[in-house]
């Protein structure tokens, strides 16, 4: 399961923009034909076999605080209405006003103090799309909605996970990674791998290890930089990469 988040630039919440209290009136996802930090754009339709499902179906779509499944509360109320427009998939919710948590988040979404929305998703369909300006995306062509999560920060403020699998769909997407990225990429790699030869051999070397750390603290030296912090290095890497 994937997320995805969007910046909220039409919100209409409450009775002051003509809806009932507690609803709120948002886009989760539109069809801009500029990639996202993921490198996707999503294809207009993509949603619609899941909203057909929903609306046969008669489950509730969950309207959730910062894609939380586990606390009840953060389940903060339910899709009302879902379509597919000419701008993106709209989503009118209702806030169970009862909750305490979703009463606080309808009064952030009215004061205009949270403003981004994020969906979870499965990607039932994609492909390469060629934007023209040699420049390519994958394309999203069917996806299974699970949720809508009101999000302080969106999905896309890549986590350092996150950043890896951003370059590694770029790359099954046929993109071309620049030079410097390559470089820094590469550098990354080769960290890691140092990583996992050091923790090998002090696996294979307890005993050995325990004396030269006793040598060394007798001699007054200084200790080595520890697997854990040239992998968090690493990965720190890679985080950067993928954010330029």
């Amino acid at each position: 399961m994937d997320l995805k988040s969007l910046r909220l630039s039409n919100l209409k919440a409450g009775a002051e923009d003509g809806l009932e209290e507690g609803q709120f009136l948002a886009y989760a996802s539109t069809w801009t034909r500029e990639p996202d930090s993921y490198g996707d754009v999503v294809a207009k339709g993509a949603f619609a076999e899941t909203i057909t499902a929903w609306k046969e179906g008669g489950d509730s779509l969950p309207i959730l605080y910062g894609h939380d499944m586990i606390d009840p509360f953060s389940n903060l109320g339910a899709a009302i209405e879902l379509a597919e427009d000419d701008h993106g998939l709209l989503v009118k919710g209702q806030l169970d006003l009862e909750n305490p948590k979703a009463k606080q988040v309808y009064r952030m979404l009215k004061g205009r103090r949270i403003n981004q929305l994020s969906f979870a998703y499965d990607v039932l369909e994609d492909g390469v799309v060629d934007l023209g300006d040699e420049k390519t995306a994958r394309e999203l062509r069917k996806l299974k909605l699970y949720e809508v999560s009101i999000v302080p920060i969106g999905a896309n403020q890549d986590t350092e996970v996150l950043a890896v699998k951003a370059n590694a769909e770029a790359i099954k997407a046929g993109r071309v990674i620049s030079a410097k990225n390559l470089d820094s990429l590469k550098a990354a790699r080769d960290a890691l791998n140092e990583v996992i030869t050091t923790a090998e051999k002090e696996s294979d070397n307890d005993t050995e290890d325990e004396a030269s750390s006793e040598a060394s603290s007798q001699g007054g030296g200084q200790e080595p930089k520890s697997a854990s912090s040239r992998s968090k290095s690493a990965l720190a890497q890679v985080a950067y990469v993928s954010s330029l």
